[in-house]
């Protein structure tokens, strides 16, 4: 989850004092980062980031650089490379405490980050118990229709169901899907999770008693992503990517390949 610019001049994140302090261009930074992974140019964005690491490290600029670890340990994640994003969640966890930023939204969205790295890496004891602190300021500081709420939920859930926790991952999902939908334009975050819920389905009582459940969530996932009211956007691709895994895993092959082509089309016209 990204770290806006404006973000850092939120109340608990201390304003350095220090003119010897050369803050890096977060705006710019990340502008281009976007651009490069809406292009799914992923080497390029590796080294954007590593760049702009360089810079906040030479600037001694640690509220930058907290920014750049959080992009680092996203991209590293999704390209599997464990020890590049545990090293770039533990490097954040600790700015987070050096800038005494632990009760913050950005605090708790690098927490949340840092989590998902865990959990994507079979530590989902570590995981639940940083997303417990996102929870905690997530849920007094932001909007119940935040959809920053609603991604921390269905993190948590997976996280809980790999611990077979089954009924509170479900309460989870639950939030999740109600934060969603009283957003009104997280149409593909609804689908996601629909399908998180297909998967606890099964978890929970097998493929054969979950069945029912599986394939209406199933229908409800894909009728969230064919609405025509979403977005063709580098998000969307996003998701289209990771919603394929999971009809392919439950069957739906014709549909799976239909989502990757969605995606690589619109990386192509980026």
């Amino acid at each position: 989850m990204q770290i806006k610019p404006e973000d850092y001049s939120e109340p608990g994140c201390p304003l350095c004092m220090d003119e010897s302090v050369k803050p890096i261009e977060l705006r710019r930074m990340l502008e281009r980062l976007d651009l490069l992974l809406s292009r799914n140019d992923v080497a390029a964005a590796e080294r954007h980031l590593e760049y702009w690491r360089l810079e906040a490290l030479q600037g001694r600029d640690q509220r930058g650089l907290l920014c750049v670890e959080n992009e680092r340990m996203g991209l590293y994640r999704k390209q599997g490379k464990q020890a590049q994003a545990l090293e770039a969640a533990q490097a954040a966890l600790s700015l987070v405490e050096q800038l005494g930023m632990s009760d913050s939204v950005t605090g708790a969205t690098s927490f949340l980050n840092a989590a998902t790295v865990y959990k994507a890496f079979s530590q989902p004891e570590k995981a639940l118990e940083l997303y417990r602190r996102a929870q905690a300021v997530y849920e007094a500081e932001l909007s119940p229709a935040d959809t920053r709420l609603g991604g921390l939920y269905n993190n948590m859930a997976l996280a809980l169901t790999d611990l077979r926790k089954f009924p509170e991952a479900r309460a989870c999902y639950e939030k999740a899907l109600a934060v969603m939908e009283a957003a009104g334009d997280a149409l593909p975050e609804l689908a996601i999770t629909e399908l998180n819920l297909a998967d606890l389905a099964e978890a929970e009582r097998g493929p054969l008693d979950a069945e029912a459940e599986i394939e209406a969530r199933l229908d409800r996932a894909q009728a969230l992503l064919d609405d025509e009211n979403n977005p063709r956007d580098g998000n969307y691709a996003f998701v289209c990517e990771k919603c394929a895994s999971a009809f392919l895993y439950h069957g739906r092959f014709a549909y799976a390949q239909e989502l990757t082509k969605r995606a690589e089309e619109i990386y192509a016209g980026a």
